[in-house]
């Protein structure tokens, strides 16, 4: 067990999240990828902050309306929430990531600088995956492991094989995001960084996520995956 995944809460926050959808053994279908992205709440919550973003610097070309738009959409989004009784914690945590790089951004004076916080966390994914394949660990190779219930994927030259190639392939979307976005950001071209975001940020994550899902399919097959 000492190369499953840390703990058995981590394995059920897994499948409890989005990608619980996913079961590396099956056939990939629209209707999972669908609920692995979160639906249509995922898609408005991913996508309608940067859109405020963009479509208010677009019309104002003004630093401080341009980062208080997204804060205002996530405030309707985790207000939607609390109407309906699900969930706040995603929007929160949305809210939270959205509040920070607006702050970072009215203190700087900068609007590019509202992107900041997102090149770190493309930066601390690409280096941790980098680290996991440095060290022989493949991330993706636990993360698909969890999902198939396979703690032994390790063992197998098949599903090691996969694990590694799948590391390095969400290593590309990571270092994609960077070298497209942050020559943007250092020619302040701001519009063009803000729609470069959104393009390579849900619509890029769903087409990494549906390839990883065909690879998977390719070593598991239609095996019976572990209850969910």
């Amino acid at each position: 067990m000492g190369d499953a995944l840390p703990n058995a809460a981590g394995n059920g926050a897994i499948r409890g999240s989005g990608l619980g959808a996913i079961a590396p053994g099956e056939t990939p279908t629209v209707d999972a990828l669908w609920s692995a992205v979160g639906k249509t709440r995922g898609l408005v919550e991913s996508l309608a902050p940067g859109l405020g973003f963009l479509i208010t610097y677009t019309l104002t070309g003004a630093l401080v309306p341009s980062v208080t738009a997204p804060i205002v959409l996530s405030l309707g989004l985790i207000a939607a929430r609390l109407l309906q009784k699900t969930a706040l914690m995603p929007a929160v945590a949305g809210l939270v990531g959205i509040g920070a790089s607006a702050g970072i951004a009215l203190w700087s004076g900068r609007a590019e600088d509202n992107f900041l916080l997102g090149f770190g966390a493309n930066a601390l994914w690409l280096g941790a995956l980098v680290m996991s394949l440095l060290v022989r660990r493949p991330l993706l190779g636990y993360l698909a492991g969890s999902l198939a219930g396979d703690p032994t994927w390790r063992e197998k030259p098949g599903t090691r094989h996969i694990g590694t190639v799948a590391t390095w392939l969400w290593c590309a979307l990571f270092a994609l995001r960077l070298v497209v976005q942050v020559p943007l950001y250092l020619s302040a071209s701001i519009g063009a960084l803000a729609a470069a975001k959104l393009i390579m940020g849900l619509p890029l994550y769903a087409a990494w996520l549906w390839v990883t899902w065909l690879l998977y399919r390719a070593v598991y097959g239609s095996r019976p995956t572990a209850a969910r």
